[in-house]
């Protein structure tokens, strides 16, 4: 009798941790239907569709019988890798990022795949790498850099920002770095398609030389393996060794930050890493990129770099309501400024629908903000948010016609009934 699911995966875990140097050479035999259909309960649902315009929601009308076509296809070699849609959108800099809308059935595909490789590097992964891993988060990364800032003596910061990653991962070197844990030829050909797959815009296929598709499933875990090699490994084994102070690294997929007990450490990585990238096709940012002397002020020179953004959020030494000094988080001003335009432009193309409808949806919008955001020191911000989005609502409500000016004692009174969330403190550990 076939093995359920669970225990085929954890078996593949177990010999993963069990033997480091082991190469899984026979993975495609866990592809059957329980994978198929487990993988496609763990897709988004509500992700945009790819070229075909077929939903997650019409593929699951009749989704037994699509799984099983899938599954026919994948088993004797007639499941062709379908091309993409770009889609674009605008970054915190005001440039664009292209992302890769796969089709639905082949999110199925990638998933299931991404769940067996997981299951493999799971167990090779670093402590300091967080993202997009089973388990993780982001407030556990933001939580790790201070709790290594307060335990090891942390001076120096070294942001680390590397430029486009995703669009210059070299396609041979991925290729080469994952033979080295897993062999398999039919898992092997699917992922060297999912790289080289077209990109459709404008009617026009483009088929890419290096980069992996951001938007894909599997594109999160394929530049954590290769940024596990290139880096993480790298430092653990290369760079930790020969410094003379204590030196901590904490990565949240491409985003990083390296800290130093002292600056002549700091120096020293900050010359190698650059040579390290290039060696895999990989560049630093020449102005992101930056050293930064993370101390109380008091304790450092007026000209020096005092902060540094990750996450979402700027690090700097403040003082407590008591006088002493500590490591505050404050939500970045690029972060504010484009949820801001982000609900300004909502509002406005919204301002036709019905009040139920646009409260409903304003408030899910600061919601999820909050969830993220709601960190300690952080209250003042969040609120201000929502009193600006309360002018923004109320400044083109007034603006659905030309009769249509709404008196703020008016608009006072409608949200005592439509009340927006108030902001609390959420991640009030990290």
């Amino acid at each position: 009798m076939p093995q359920p699911l669970n225990t085929r995966l954890r078996r593949i875990a177990e010999r993963a941790e069990k033997d480091k140097q082991c190469v899984f050479i026979q993975l495609n035999r866990h592809i059957d239907l329980e994978l198929l259909r487990e993988a496609y309960r763990r897709i988004n649902k509500k992700s945009a569709a790819g070229i075909s315009g077929k939903t997650a929601k019409e593929y699951e009308a009749d989704l037994e019988v699509n799984l099983q076509k899938l599954y026919d296809r994948l088993r004797n070699g007639s499941y062709r890798i379908p091309n993409i849609r770009r889609v674009w959108i605008e970054k915190e800099d005001g440039s664009k990022r292209a992302l890769g809308i796969p089709e639905t059935e082949d999110k199925i595909v990638q998933k299931a795949i991404a769940m067996l490789l997981t299951e493999v590097y799971e167990q090779d992964f670093c402590d300091f790498s967080h993202g997009f891993r089973p388990g993780r988060s982001a407030h556990a990364a933001l939580g790790q850099i201070r709790t290594n800032c307060f335990g090891k003596s942390t001076r120096w910061i070294i942001d680390v920002d590397i430029s486009k990653f995703f669009d210059t991962i070299d396609h041979g070197e991925l290729m080469r770095i994952i033979q080295q844990r897993v062999n398999d030829g039919i898992l092997l050909k699917y992922i060297s398609g999912w790289l080289k797959t077209g990109v459709v815009q404008g009617g026009i296929v483009e088929y890419p030389e290096e980069g992996t598709p951001q938007g894909g499933v599997i594109s999160p875990l394929l530049a954590n393996i290769y940024l596990h090699h290139v880096l993480d490994l790298w430092f653990v084994k290369e760079v930790q060794p020969r410094m003379h102070g204590k030196v901590w690294l904490t990565r949240f997929a491409d985003d990083l930050v390296i800290g130093t007990e002292q600056q002549d450490d700091a120096r020293r990585i900050l010359e190698v890493l650059p040579k390290r990238m290039g060696k895999y096709g990989l560049t630093l940012h020449s102005t992101k990129t930056k050293l930064v002397h993370f101390q109380p002020p008091q304790a450092i020179d007026e000209n020096d770099e005092r902060t540094f953004t990750f996450l979402g959020f700027t690090h700097y030494w403040g003082r407590t309501r008591q006088g002493r000094w500590t490591i505050k988080r404050k939500i970045a001003s690029k972060r504010i400024r484009r949820t801001m335009r982000n609900l300004w432009h909502w509002c406005k193309a919204n301002r036709h629908q019905a009040i139920k409808l646009q409260h409903q949806m304003l408030s899910s919008k600061l919601r999820g903000w909050y969830q993220y955001y709601a960190i300690p020191c952080n209250y003042e911000i969040m609120s201000a948010v929502r009193d600006r989005t309360k002018r923004m609502w109320h400044y083109w409500l007034s603006r659905r016609s030309a009769q249509s000016y709404i008196r703020w004692t008016k608009f006072s009174a409608l949200l005592e009934r439509f009340a927006l969330p108030t902001p609390r403190i959420i991640h009030s550990t990290i």
